[in-house]
Protein backbone atom coordinates (compact mmCIF):
# COMPACT_ATOMS: atom_id res chain seq x y z
CA UNK A 1 0.00 0.00 0.00
CA UNK A 2 0.97 3.36 -1.57
CA UNK A 3 3.97 2.02 -3.71
CA UNK A 4 2.69 4.92 -6.23
CA UNK A 5 2.80 7.68 -3.90
CA UNK A 6 6.60 6.52 -3.07
CA UNK A 7 6.85 6.03 -6.64
CA UNK A 8 6.17 9.60 -7.43
CA UNK A 9 8.53 11.13 -4.37
CA UNK A 10 11.35 8.72 -6.23
CA UNK A 11 11.32 9.90 -10.03
CA UNK A 12 9.17 13.31 -8.50
CA UNK A 13 6.97 11.86 -11.73
CA UNK A 14 3.21 11.68 -11.51
CA UNK A 15 2.11 8.05 -11.13
CA UNK A 16 -1.99 7.62 -9.95
CA UNK A 17 -2.20 7.16 -6.58
CA UNK A 18 -5.56 6.55 -5.50
CA UNK A 19 -7.68 5.05 -2.60
CA UNK A 20 -8.54 2.00 -3.75
CA UNK A 21 -6.57 -1.13 -4.91
CA UNK A 22 -4.71 -1.84 -8.02
CA UNK A 23 -4.88 1.75 -9.15
CA UNK A 24 -1.76 1.37 -11.80
CA UNK A 25 -3.03 -0.70 -14.56
CA UNK A 26 -0.03 0.73 -17.38
CA UNK A 27 3.54 0.38 -15.63
CA UNK A 28 4.75 3.87 -14.80
CA UNK A 29 8.62 4.03 -15.12
CA UNK A 30 11.21 6.54 -13.81
CA UNK A 31 14.98 7.36 -13.59
CA UNK A 32 16.14 8.20 -10.81
CA UNK A 33 19.68 9.35 -9.57
CA UNK A 34 21.67 7.49 -7.44
CA UNK A 35 22.49 10.18 -4.30
CA UNK A 36 26.38 9.99 -3.99
CA UNK A 37 27.99 12.75 -1.77
CA UNK A 38 31.38 11.43 -3.49
CA UNK A 39 30.12 13.40 -6.44
CA UNK A 40 29.27 16.63 -4.51
CA UNK A 41 32.51 16.59 -3.46
CA UNK A 42 34.69 16.01 -6.41
CA UNK A 43 32.78 18.81 -8.00
CA UNK A 44 33.28 21.45 -5.12
CA UNK A 45 37.12 20.34 -6.11
CA UNK A 46 36.79 20.31 -9.91
CA UNK A 47 33.89 22.87 -9.97
CA UNK A 48 32.89 21.12 -13.87
CA UNK A 49 30.56 23.06 -16.14
CA UNK A 50 28.03 19.90 -15.24
CA UNK A 51 27.26 16.76 -13.03
CA UNK A 52 26.34 13.65 -13.54
CA UNK A 53 24.84 11.18 -11.12
CA UNK A 54 24.51 7.61 -11.80
CA UNK A 55 20.76 6.17 -12.33
CA UNK A 56 18.71 3.24 -11.70
CA UNK A 57 15.69 2.82 -12.97
CA UNK A 58 12.07 2.17 -10.49
CA UNK A 59 9.33 0.63 -12.57
CA UNK A 60 5.83 1.08 -10.78
CA UNK A 61 3.79 -2.28 -11.46
CA UNK A 62 0.05 -3.41 -10.79
CA UNK A 63 -0.62 -4.20 -7.37
CA UNK A 64 -1.37 -8.15 -6.01
CA UNK A 65 -3.77 -10.01 -4.17
CA UNK A 66 -4.51 -12.99 -2.39
CA UNK A 67 -5.64 -15.29 -6.41
CA UNK A 68 -3.05 -12.92 -9.02
CA UNK A 69 -1.45 -16.24 -10.20
CA UNK A 70 -4.54 -17.80 -11.80
CA UNK A 71 -5.40 -14.18 -12.91
CA UNK A 72 -7.23 -12.15 -9.42
CA UNK A 73 -7.09 -8.54 -9.76
CA UNK A 74 -4.90 -8.02 -12.47
CA UNK A 75 -2.48 -10.64 -11.87
CA UNK A 76 -1.69 -12.00 -15.10
CA UNK A 77 -0.33 -8.43 -16.14
CA UNK A 78 1.79 -7.77 -12.91
CA UNK A 79 3.20 -11.14 -13.21
CA UNK A 80 4.64 -10.57 -16.75
CA UNK A 81 5.75 -6.62 -16.09
CA UNK A 82 7.86 -8.31 -12.64
CA UNK A 83 9.36 -10.68 -14.39
CA UNK A 84 11.14 -8.41 -16.39
CA UNK A 85 12.83 -6.67 -13.33
CA UNK A 86 16.10 -6.99 -11.57
CA UNK A 87 15.47 -5.87 -7.98
CA UNK A 88 11.75 -6.28 -6.17
CA UNK A 89 10.80 -3.48 -3.92
CA UNK A 90 8.04 -5.20 -1.55
CA UNK A 91 6.09 -2.45 0.08
CA UNK A 92 4.39 -3.08 2.80
CA UNK A 93 1.98 -0.91 4.84
CA UNK A 94 2.72 -0.12 8.73
CA UNK A 95 0.24 2.13 9.69
CA UNK A 96 -3.32 1.86 11.22
CA UNK A 97 -5.49 4.83 9.17
CA UNK A 98 -9.70 3.77 8.93
CA UNK A 99 -9.70 6.36 5.76
CA UNK A 100 -6.88 4.70 3.73
CA UNK A 101 -8.73 1.37 2.31
CA UNK A 102 -6.15 -2.11 2.86
CA UNK A 103 -6.89 -4.34 0.12
CA UNK A 104 -8.01 -7.23 2.78
CA UNK A 105 -9.74 -5.15 5.64
CA UNK A 106 -7.64 -5.56 8.15
CA UNK A 107 -3.90 -4.71 8.87
CA UNK A 108 -1.57 -7.49 9.08
CA UNK A 109 2.20 -7.02 7.13
CA UNK A 110 2.98 -10.61 8.18
CA UNK A 111 -0.02 -11.85 6.83
CA UNK A 112 0.03 -9.64 3.65
CA UNK A 113 3.97 -10.52 3.03
CA UNK A 114 2.68 -14.26 3.22
CA UNK A 115 0.11 -13.29 0.70
CA UNK A 116 2.56 -11.89 -1.69
CA UNK A 117 5.03 -14.57 -1.91
CA UNK A 118 2.64 -17.43 -1.85
CA UNK A 119 1.24 -16.23 -5.02
CA UNK A 120 4.52 -15.13 -6.41
CA UNK A 121 5.43 -18.73 -5.31
CA UNK A 122 2.27 -20.43 -6.90
CA UNK A 123 3.65 -18.38 -10.00
CA UNK A 124 6.83 -19.45 -9.93
CA UNK A 125 5.75 -23.16 -9.49
CA UNK A 126 3.70 -22.88 -12.97
CA UNK A 127 6.43 -21.99 -14.30
CA UNK A 128 8.87 -24.83 -12.84
CA UNK A 129 5.99 -27.52 -14.26
CA UNK A 130 6.59 -25.72 -17.69
CA UNK A 131 10.22 -26.10 -18.03
CA UNK A 132 10.65 -29.52 -16.22
CA UNK A 133 8.35 -31.06 -18.86
CA UNK A 134 10.44 -29.43 -21.81
CA UNK A 135 13.81 -30.67 -19.65
CA UNK A 136 12.13 -33.98 -19.70
CA UNK A 137 11.41 -34.38 -23.32
CA UNK A 138 15.10 -32.93 -24.46
CA UNK A 139 16.88 -35.78 -22.27
CA UNK A 140 15.63 -38.20 -25.18
CA UNK A 141 18.30 -35.78 -27.06
CA UNK A 142 22.14 -36.92 -26.52
CA UNK A 143 23.49 -33.92 -26.98
CA UNK A 144 21.01 -31.98 -24.38
CA UNK A 145 21.29 -34.87 -21.45
CA UNK A 146 23.93 -33.43 -19.21
CA UNK A 147 22.48 -29.85 -19.24
CA UNK A 148 18.67 -31.87 -19.14
CA UNK A 149 20.24 -33.43 -16.06
CA UNK A 150 21.64 -30.57 -14.41
CA UNK A 151 18.13 -28.23 -14.60
CA UNK A 152 15.75 -31.03 -13.34
CA UNK A 153 18.44 -31.44 -9.88
CA UNK A 154 18.12 -27.99 -9.26
CA UNK A 155 14.29 -27.81 -10.40
CA UNK A 156 13.61 -30.87 -8.33
CA UNK A 157 15.24 -28.86 -5.05
CA UNK A 158 13.48 -25.67 -5.13
CA UNK A 159 10.28 -27.17 -5.96
CA UNK A 160 9.67 -28.15 -2.08
CA UNK A 161 10.93 -24.44 -1.16
CA UNK A 162 8.30 -22.81 -3.53
CA UNK A 163 4.96 -25.88 -2.47
CA UNK A 164 5.92 -24.18 0.54
CA UNK A 165 5.30 -20.37 0.08
CA UNK A 166 9.43 -19.71 0.14
CA UNK A 167 11.29 -17.95 -2.76
CA UNK A 168 13.76 -19.35 -4.56
CA UNK A 169 16.46 -17.16 -3.49
CA UNK A 170 16.39 -18.88 -0.15
CA UNK A 171 17.85 -21.97 -1.47
CA UNK A 172 21.85 -22.00 -1.83
CA UNK A 173 23.00 -22.68 -5.23
CA UNK A 174 25.80 -22.57 -6.95
CA UNK A 175 26.79 -19.93 -10.01
CA UNK A 176 26.46 -22.70 -12.28
CA UNK A 177 23.09 -23.84 -11.08
CA UNK A 178 21.63 -20.61 -10.98
CA UNK A 179 22.76 -20.17 -14.91
CA UNK A 180 21.10 -23.69 -15.60
CA UNK A 181 17.64 -22.08 -14.74
CA UNK A 182 17.85 -18.33 -15.93
CA UNK A 183 15.86 -19.01 -18.59
CA UNK A 184 12.81 -18.95 -16.54
CA UNK A 185 12.72 -15.71 -14.97
CA UNK A 186 11.61 -17.17 -11.85
CA UNK A 187 9.80 -14.16 -9.65
CA UNK A 188 10.92 -15.22 -6.37
CA UNK A 189 15.20 -15.90 -7.54
CA UNK A 190 15.14 -12.22 -7.94
CA UNK A 191 16.32 -10.37 -4.78
CA UNK A 192 13.98 -8.44 -3.04
CA UNK A 193 13.72 -5.32 -0.34
CA UNK A 194 11.08 -4.96 2.36
CA UNK A 195 9.81 -1.46 2.05
CA UNK A 196 7.79 -0.03 5.32
CA UNK A 197 5.59 2.47 4.39
CA UNK A 198 4.52 4.85 7.45
CA UNK A 199 3.47 7.30 8.56
CA UNK A 200 4.52 10.44 10.00
CA UNK A 201 3.80 9.34 13.79
CA UNK A 202 5.62 6.22 12.85
CA UNK A 203 8.33 7.67 11.43
CA UNK A 204 9.15 10.41 14.69
CA UNK A 205 8.63 7.40 17.00
CA UNK A 206 11.55 5.37 14.99
CA UNK A 207 13.56 7.99 14.45
CA UNK A 208 13.14 9.19 18.20
CA UNK A 209 14.61 5.50 19.27
CA UNK A 210 10.77 4.44 19.44
CA UNK A 211 9.12 0.89 18.25
CA UNK A 212 6.82 0.15 15.41
CA UNK A 213 5.19 -3.28 15.85
CA UNK A 214 4.52 -3.83 12.28
CA UNK A 215 7.89 -2.63 11.02
CA UNK A 216 9.75 -5.18 13.44
CA UNK A 217 6.76 -7.64 12.36
CA UNK A 218 8.72 -6.94 8.44
CA UNK A 219 12.21 -6.64 9.93
CA UNK A 220 11.55 -10.30 11.11
CA UNK A 221 10.48 -12.10 8.53
CA UNK A 222 13.13 -10.11 6.05
CA UNK A 223 16.40 -10.73 8.07
CA UNK A 224 14.61 -14.53 7.99
CA UNK A 225 15.10 -14.60 4.22
CA UNK A 226 17.94 -12.27 3.90
CA UNK A 227 16.60 -9.57 2.35
CA UNK A 228 17.29 -5.46 3.48
CA UNK A 229 14.78 -3.52 4.98
CA UNK A 230 13.86 0.39 4.34
CA UNK A 231 11.34 2.55 6.52
CA UNK A 232 9.72 5.47 4.78
CA UNK A 233 6.89 7.84 5.22
CA UNK A 234 5.27 7.61 1.31
CA UNK A 235 2.98 10.74 1.98
CA UNK A 236 6.00 12.78 3.80
CA UNK A 237 8.43 12.05 1.06
CA UNK A 238 5.79 12.69 -1.35
CA UNK A 239 5.12 16.13 0.00
CA UNK A 240 9.01 16.74 0.33
CA UNK A 241 9.85 16.22 -2.93
CA UNK A 242 7.52 19.02 -4.39
CA UNK A 243 9.72 21.38 -2.07
CA UNK A 244 12.17 23.23 -4.08
CA UNK A 245 14.02 25.71 -1.49
CA UNK A 246 16.97 23.43 0.08
CA UNK A 247 16.44 25.43 3.58
CA UNK A 248 12.65 24.90 3.35
CA UNK A 249 13.61 20.86 2.70
CA UNK A 250 15.80 20.55 5.74
CA UNK A 251 13.74 22.05 7.83
CA UNK A 252 11.14 19.81 6.75
CA UNK A 253 13.30 16.95 7.27
CA UNK A 254 14.34 18.35 10.99
CA UNK A 255 10.20 17.64 11.77
CA UNK A 256 10.67 13.83 11.55
CA UNK A 257 13.74 13.41 12.85
CA UNK A 258 15.89 12.89 9.83
CA UNK A 259 18.85 14.19 8.19
CA UNK A 260 18.51 12.97 4.11
CA UNK A 261 15.47 11.70 2.45
CA UNK A 262 14.35 7.59 3.74
CA UNK A 263 14.07 7.44 0.13
CA UNK A 264 18.12 7.52 -0.75
CA UNK A 265 18.03 4.53 1.60
CA UNK A 266 15.70 2.58 -0.98
CA UNK A 267 17.67 3.92 -4.05
CA UNK A 268 20.92 2.39 -2.44
CA UNK A 269 19.24 -0.44 -1.39
CA UNK A 270 18.20 -1.43 -4.98
CA UNK A 271 21.72 -0.36 -6.52
CA UNK A 272 23.55 -2.78 -4.27
CA UNK A 273 21.32 -5.19 -4.84
CA UNK A 274 21.81 -5.14 -8.63
CA UNK A 275 25.38 -5.87 -8.08
CA UNK A 276 26.18 -2.34 -9.32
CA UNK A 277 29.22 -0.15 -8.16
CA UNK A 278 30.03 3.38 -8.98
CA UNK A 279 33.63 4.82 -10.67
CA UNK A 280 34.05 8.59 -11.47
CA UNK A 281 35.49 10.68 -14.60
CA UNK A 282 36.68 14.28 -13.68
CA UNK A 283 37.53 17.28 -15.33
CA UNK A 284 36.35 21.04 -16.31
CA UNK A 285 33.64 19.79 -18.45
CA UNK A 286 31.86 17.57 -15.93
CA UNK A 287 32.29 14.83 -13.21
CA UNK A 288 30.47 12.15 -13.78
CA UNK A 289 29.32 8.58 -11.85
CA UNK A 290 29.35 5.83 -14.31
CA UNK A 291 27.89 2.62 -13.37
CA UNK A 292 29.51 -0.95 -13.62
CA UNK A 293 28.86 -4.48 -12.15
CA UNK A 294 30.55 -5.45 -9.29
CA UNK A 295 34.12 -7.37 -10.22
CA UNK A 296 34.23 -5.68 -13.56
CA UNK A 297 37.42 -4.93 -14.97
CA UNK A 298 39.03 -1.99 -16.27
CA UNK A 299 38.36 -3.13 -19.81
CA UNK A 300 34.33 -3.30 -19.04
CA UNK A 301 34.52 -0.44 -17.26
CA UNK A 302 35.80 1.70 -20.11
CA UNK A 303 32.82 -0.13 -22.17
CA UNK A 304 30.70 2.28 -19.54
CA UNK A 305 31.85 5.54 -21.41
CA UNK A 306 32.21 4.41 -25.03
CA UNK A 307 32.72 0.47 -26.65
CA UNK A 308 35.92 2.30 -28.64
CA UNK A 309 37.21 2.69 -25.02
CA UNK A 310 36.96 -1.22 -24.37
CA UNK A 311 38.44 -2.27 -28.14
CA UNK A 312 41.36 0.02 -27.69
CA UNK A 313 41.92 -0.08 -24.27
CA UNK A 314 45.59 0.96 -23.09
CA UNK A 315 45.82 1.64 -19.79
CA UNK A 316 43.92 3.17 -17.16
CA UNK A 317 45.58 6.24 -14.42
CA UNK A 318 43.45 5.69 -11.31
CA UNK A 319 43.07 6.76 -7.58
CA UNK A 320 40.41 6.76 -5.03
CA UNK A 321 37.98 9.05 -4.09
CA UNK A 322 39.22 9.18 -0.78
CA UNK A 323 42.76 10.33 -1.98
CA UNK A 324 41.66 13.66 -3.69
CA UNK A 325 39.88 14.47 -0.66
CA UNK A 326 42.37 14.20 1.61
CA UNK A 327 45.14 15.39 -1.07
CA UNK A 328 42.95 18.04 -2.64
CA UNK A 329 44.80 17.99 -5.88
CA UNK A 330 46.02 15.26 -8.41
CA UNK A 331 49.52 16.82 -7.84
CA UNK A 332 49.49 16.06 -4.62
CA UNK A 333 48.04 13.08 -5.11
CA UNK A 334 51.18 11.61 -7.40
CA UNK A 335 53.82 13.17 -4.96
CA UNK A 336 52.75 10.90 -2.43
CA UNK A 337 52.71 7.96 -4.69
CA UNK A 338 48.86 7.28 -4.70
CA UNK A 339 48.13 8.07 -8.62
CA UNK A 340 48.42 4.39 -10.22
CA UNK A 341 48.76 3.19 -13.47
CA UNK A 342 46.37 0.03 -14.18
CA UNK A 343 46.11 -2.68 -16.72
CA UNK A 344 43.68 -5.37 -18.75
CA UNK A 345 43.34 -7.56 -15.71
CA UNK A 346 42.71 -4.65 -13.14
CA UNK A 347 39.36 -4.55 -11.52
CA UNK A 348 37.34 -1.64 -10.88
CA UNK A 349 36.73 -0.61 -7.03
CA UNK A 350 33.72 1.15 -6.13
CA UNK A 351 34.93 4.91 -5.55
CA UNK A 352 37.71 5.26 -8.32
CA UNK A 353 38.28 7.77 -10.23
CA UNK A 354 39.39 7.22 -13.34
CA UNK A 355 40.94 8.09 -16.77
CA UNK A 356 41.51 5.68 -19.90
CA UNK A 357 44.31 5.75 -22.51
CA UNK A 358 42.95 3.84 -25.38
CA UNK A 359 43.72 3.77 -28.83
CA UNK A 360 41.28 2.65 -32.45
Amino acid sequence: MGKSTIFSALCSAPAEAANYPFSTIVPNIGIVDVPDSRLTRLSDIFQPKRTIHATVEFVDISGLKKGSSKGEGLGNQFLSHIREVGVIAHIVRCFDDPDVIHVSDKLNPASDIETINIELALADLDTLAKRKDRAERAMKIKAEQKTSELVLDVLERITPALEDGRPIRSVEMSDEERAAIYDCHFITAKPQIYVCNVDEKGMKAITGGGVNAYVEAVKKHAEAEGSPTVVICGKFEAELSLLEDPEEKRAFLEELGLKEPSLSSLIHAAYDLLGLRTFFTTGEDECRAWTIHAGAPAPKAARAIHSDFERGFIKADVYTCEDIFHYGTEAKIKTAGKYRIEGKEYVVKDGDVMFFKFNV
